[in-house]
């Protein structure tokens, strides 16, 4: 069986940070390849043969943006998010098999704003402003381009009949419409939300769930059935 994985970048850097810690580029890409290729394998036996691991993401941002609380502006271009960012996505496009798809980021729209729970503590009379500090506040900027390249990839492997399976890592419900032509092409499609929580009508619309390692799994979550 051959296999195309597809990975939300901007996702598994989040999940995997929250669940599998800090690590320099080097390794964080080290440890994607390594995930990928798990996908391969079912109880030590090789299951699929990889046709490619399509990689999703956006280049860091260099403008400035002003930061409420700090009352100035923060130049990104001279952060270690932009350095470790850089250096991370050229790893990967060192790594055997590995196409980058990169997006833009709609830096115009950046903005530094609350934590959702900071807010709810001021509205509660909780939090009073005087106690808010630097890391209450998080910066919003959405991407641009990433959804689309991974619905047009999805469509474009399903149509030309170059894979037989496709397995998405992602915690997006925006690929529906693309994992549907997909199946209906004959593609085995598989999700690996990385343990993170998916809507239940999403099961009509996909092959199975699999998750390769249990150290995405919240704790207190029960084992799920994987499919192979």
């Amino acid at each position: 069986m051959k296999t195309a994985i597809l990975v939300d970048g901007g996702f598994y850097r989040r999940r995997a940070q929250s669940r599998l810690g800090e690590k320099t580029a080097e390794e964080r890409a080290d440890e994607l390849n390594k995930y990928c290729h798990m996908h391969l394998h079912y109880h030590g036996k090789q299951i699929s043969d990889l046709y490619r691991i399509f990689y999703y993401d956006c280049l860091p941002m260099n403008k400035k943006v002003y930061h409420p609380f700090l009352q100035k502006e923060v130049d990104f271009s001279k952060t270690d998010l932009h350095t470790w960012m850089l250096t991370f996505i050229e790893c990967l496009k060192q790594k055997r098999k590995f196409a980058l798809r990169l997006g833009k980021l709609a830096d115009e729209q950046a903005q530094f704003l609350l934590r959702e729970q900071i807010t709810r503590k001021l509205c509660r009379g909780i939090l009073y402003l005087q106690d808010l500090k630097e890391q209450d506040f998080m910066l919003v900027v959405k991407q641009k381009g990433v959804d689309m390249k991974i619905g047009l990839d999805i469509a474009s492997l399903a149509y030309k009949k170059q894979v037989d399976q496709i397995i998405l890592i992602s915690g997006d419900s925006d690929f529906v419409s693309a994992a549907k032509l997909a199946r209906r092409e004959g593609i085995d499609f598989i999700l690996d939300p990385l343990y993170n929580p998916i809507k239940p009508d999403l099961f009509e619309h996909i092959d199975g769930l699999r998750t390769c390692d249990s150290r995405f799994k919240p704790n207190g979550v029960e084992k799920t059935t994987q499919n192979p």
